[in-house]
């Protein structure tokens, strides 16, 4: 899965952490193959449901909940991204 964040200012940054729930149900007309690969599975399924619904993909329900946690929640990898972000925002670079 491709980890990479969308564009951000950093301007007037606030970061926090977030725990995101998504619950999806649709029909797909697919490759066989493709079921075996659960990572490639789940990449085609987010590109198929960005760009919206077609005649190879049906959606039949979805879900989104997000909930803003406490950072010391967060693994130490991602508290030391979140120190970063936040030293960018005060220490912009000119």
């Amino acid at each position: 899965m491709n980890s990479k964040a969308l564009p951000r200012q950093i301007n007037n940054l606030e970061v926090g952490v977030y725990e995101c729930e998504i619950h999806l149900k649709f029909r797909l007309i697919e490759e066989k193959s493709l079921l075996s690969d659960r990572e490639q599975l789940l990449q085609v399924l987010l590109d198929a449901l960005t760009e919206g619904s077609d005649d190879f993909l049906e959606t039949l329900q979805a879900s989104v909940k997000a909930q803003e946690v406490s950072e010391f929640k967060a693994s130490p990898q991602m508290r030391r991204q979140l120190m970063r972000l936040r030293n960018a925002a005060e220490n912009p670079q000119t």
